[in-house]
């Protein structure tokens, strides 16, 4: 058995070899069959692709039946069906081993120019310059797993970026902030009213209150720590904890630009109060996820065929 869920171009071949004796296959049993073929482990069947919406093997097989289809090798004769073709035939008998993108396009005019469009990609450094190209024939991941691993990475770098330019505010933005996002997250009814910062100095240790009802009977009470270099300790816990006793509450919300001290985890873990801790990276996801203090830049549909419309009763 393995763990590992093989590129979606080692799916050609067994795909083909399971194809091989005539029988027409369902999309679901062909899956199962495949990943029983390769001795593919429970944790290889329940791994997902990045976005975590399919699971791995899953779309790796299905964009295999997709090029063989496109080279011509296999086809659908209905709706969630497959079988192979003349031609697909012909491959498994005139070849052995390994079958690749570069073999489907060098045998298939009809697949070169499907992947034609794909074949290259040029990357250029900041002064417009080529500096290397890849190939998408030298990829194991499929095109849905590629993109979600470029949008993760944009992500990633605006993220790093976001982190610095809340870090680089004064703390009295970043206490301003902590509070829209809080609401923007749908806490206190997602209305901006309800969500105050503190007077610095009358705070007593609170730098943000967020009212859950019209009369401010339950609240969530906020503490903001602009920090950079060094980590959120015990003793700042502690210090929250002392400051919501103040104020009769019971719970609240800790957040830093920095990260927490292991210490500061327990503490906050196992204190008779419902402390969350969110750190300078989940901050910054947050951030993204509920458009604070960033824009959309540009917006990408993936679409796919409605096969309702064309499979459909005519009206």
């Amino acid at each position: 058995m393995t763990d590992d869920v093989p590129d979606f171009q080692s799916f050609f071949r067994p795909l083909l070899e399971q194809l091989a004796n005539g029988k027409t296959w369902s999309t679901q049993d062909l899956y199962g069959s495949l990943a029983d073929r390769l001795e593919l482990s429970s944790t290889a069947r329940r791994e997902r692709i990045p976005s975590g919406k399919q699971l791995t093997y899953v779309n790796r097989i299905g964009w295999s039946k997709t090029y063989l289809k496109k080279a011509g090798l296999v086809a659908q004769p209905a709706r969630g069906q497959v079988n192979i073709t003349d031609r697909g035939r012909k491959v498994l008998a005139a070849t052995e081993g390994r079958l690749d993108i570069k073999f489907l396009t060098e045998y298939s005019d009809e697949f070169a120019k499907f992947h034609s469009v794909d074949t290259e990609e040029t990357q250029a450094d900041t002064t417009g310059n080529k500096t290397k190209t890849v190939s998408p024939e030298k990829t194991e991941d499929t095109p849905d797993i590629r993109l979600d691993k470029l949008h993760r990475s944009i992500e990633n770098a605006l993220a790093t970026e976001l982190l610095s330019w809340v870090k680089a505010n004064t703390f009295q933005f970043f206490e301003q902030l902590v509070v829209d996002l809080l609401i923007a997250m749908g806490y206190g009814g997602a209305k901006a009213e309800n969500g105050l910062v503190t007077a610095a100095t009358q705070d007593g240790g609170i730098d943000g209150i967020i009212s859950q009802d019209r009369l401010g009977l339950d609240r969530i009470y906020i503490q903001a720590k602009r920090w950079d270099k060094t980590s959120i300790g015990r003793p700042e816990i502690q210090k929250f904890v002392g400051a919501l006793a103040q104020h009769d509450a019971h719970k609240g919300v800790f957040i830093t630009t920095s990260s927490y001290a292991k210490s500061a985890v327990e503490y906050a873990e196992r204190v008779n109060y419902r402390i969350i801790l969110i750190d300078g990276e989940q901050l910054t996801r947050l951030m993204i996820e509920h458009g604070i203090g960033v824009s959309i830049k540009e917006t990408y549909y993936l679409k796919r065929v409605d096969t309702d419309y064309f499979e459909g009763d005519v009206v």
